[in-house]
């Protein structure tokens, strides 16, 4: 269903806006059920019963995104509903329940309610922020999601690096945010407009002066904090490891792969003349990036070789992702595009199942690559889909993570041979990667246990949870068309 924008009224701004509404609706449901409903009555009862709010409002949400299709553009740009946004945004809703069900078993905090209430935010800040071509609602959408994610990092006020976490979380945050906002003024100042549009038609009639180059820069940095890429990681390893694990698997996949699909449009629909049509010619941003995945690609795998802890593993792994995700940006197309969502969807089940797998373990305080020794004799069922995440990560075929590089780097090589030396140096940085997640590996299934180690118990709700993301990655990866369907009907109803 098609609106017009120039006869829109608050009915249709509702009804376009109300998958964002419901989200926000069930976070103060949420609240207020925890805060003053179930006020005295037992953790494991507040955190049941505000999980099934959560849930219930993003499968809402869901619903309405996916059975009830909408095509509007609001405010030249400021508001953008497409099937492309709405699948985004249906995924973003769908993380969010992953994520919910793996709190259920946790006693990090006595706030449940405001726990999952930032959840829910947070993603409703997700939500608006992939329906937008409206620099400044960029920036407050981005801004929304950041600030729920620094209060979550910090969320176990018995833990240091809890703390330690979001302390740097935050403070590379905000350095971020000056950056971004900076380079979105000296957009403005150039070509007089905030929208995607109004800044890819003044770079089709303005010459690229050094201070378009210092607003990409700019643009770049902001955008590169958000999606942990080199040289604007060094905060993911701290957050990763300090967070609460429900946290950290926020922080690792849906708010990464709302931050790629912004990092795409903003490049390529904004920063690119004649992107409009998805084709436009080689981008000035195009040798910025490629440092930047190159660096990515080196400092993240290369990193991840030398950690002991587990989540710091997985930090420095996405790292490397980001660098291998950035090659579908910098391919400029829409086969680029295709390739990316396919890639960071598929790599967020993988990396939310891993930290499902920590979450049932954390008990154990099993956070130490050493300390899984032996798992897969005590946890057999966690060890297979650890075994499935981590595999997939890196990229064994037919797992997912297997297309989605094959996906990425086919995108980067189409787009002509000047990313030829980026894509071989992904591919040896592959190699690199098996590696470590064989270190991991290792010592889950050839590892004995230590003297008296017995089996690890966990609740059915964990078990089935990450079983049910393991299943979907192996899926993906042995029909991969059941996602690339999706996205395909999706860019091929997208507004030019």
């Amino acid at each position: 269903m098609a609106v017009n924008t120039h006869v829109i009224n608050a009915v249709d701004l509702l009804r376009l806006t109300l998958p964002e509404i419901v989200v926000g609706l069930a976070a103060l449901l949420t609240l207020t059920l925890d805060l003053v409903v179930l006020k005295g009555r037992a953790a494991a009862v507040r955190w049941k019963a505000g999980a099934l709010v959560a849930c219930a409002g993003c499968a809402g949400a869901i619903l309405l995104l996916v059975l009830r299709p909408e095509t509007a553009t609001l405010y030249d740009g400021m508001l953008v509903v497409a099937p492309l946004t709405q699948m985004v945004e249906a995924v973003l809703a769908g993380f969010t329940i992953l994520a919910v069900l793996l709190s259920v078993d946790s006693d990090f905090t006595q706030h449940i309610g405001e726990y999952l209430a930032l959840m829910l935010f947070a993603t409703a800040g997700m939500m608006v922020l992939v329906s937008t071509r409206n620099l400044l609602v960029i920036f407050a959408s981005l801004e929304l999601l950041s600030l729920s994610l620094y209060i979550l990092t910090a969320f176990n006020k018995r833990s240091r690096l809890s703390a330690e976490g979001a302390l740097k979380y935050f403070l590379f945050g905000g350095m971020a945010a000056a950056f971004f906002l900076f380079g979105i003024s000296l957009l403005y100042g150039l070509s007089g407009s905030i929208q995607m549009s109004g800044v890819a038609s003044a770079l089709e009639t303005q010459s690229l002066t050094p201070l378009w180059m210092v607003a990409i820069v700019m643009v770049v940095t902001g955008l590169g904090f958000k999606v942990a890429a080199a040289p604007f990681h060094l905060w993911a390893p701290d957050a990763y490891q300090g967070a609460p694990t429900p946290s950290a698997a926020m922080i690792a996949s849906s708010s990464k792969i709302a931050s790629f699909f912004v990092f795409a449009t903003v490049m390529v629909m904004g920063l690119t003349a004649g992107a409009r049509t998805w084709h436009g010619p080689e981008a000035a941003w195009v040798p910025l990036l490629a440092v930047i995945a190159a660096l990515s690609m080196l400092v993240g795998n290369l990193a991840a070789i030398a950690q002991s802890s587990t989540r710091r593993l997985l930090a420095y792994s996405a790292v490397g992702h980001a660098g291998y995700m950035l090659l579908g940006i910098l391919a400029n197309s829409e086969l680029g595009l295709r390739a990316l969502l396919y890639y960071v969807i598929t790599y967020g089940l993988a990396t939310v199942g891993a930290f499902g797998v920590l979450a049932a373990l954390e008990k154990e305080g099993m956070d130490e690559i050493d300390g899984l020794a032996g798992l897969s004799r005590r946890a057999p069922w966690l060890s297979f889909c650890l075994l499935i995440f981590l595999l997939s990560l890196a990229g064994i075929p037919p797992l997912s993570g297997f297309f989605g590089k094959f996906f990425v780097f086919s995108s980067a090589l189409h787009a002509g041979t000047g990313l030829l030396w980026l894509v071989a140096l992904a591919i040896a940085m592959s190699a690199v990667s098996l590696y470590y997640y064989l270190r991991v590996l290792k010592q889950v299934y050839v590892r004995d246990p230590g003297a008296g180690a017995g089996a690890i118990e966990t609740s059915l709700l964990m078990r089935a949870t990450v079983g049910v993301v393991a299943l979907l990655v192996v899926v993906l990866g042995c029909y991969p068309d059941l996602l690339l369907n999706w996205i395909d009907a999706a860019l091929r109803a997208m507004p030019h």
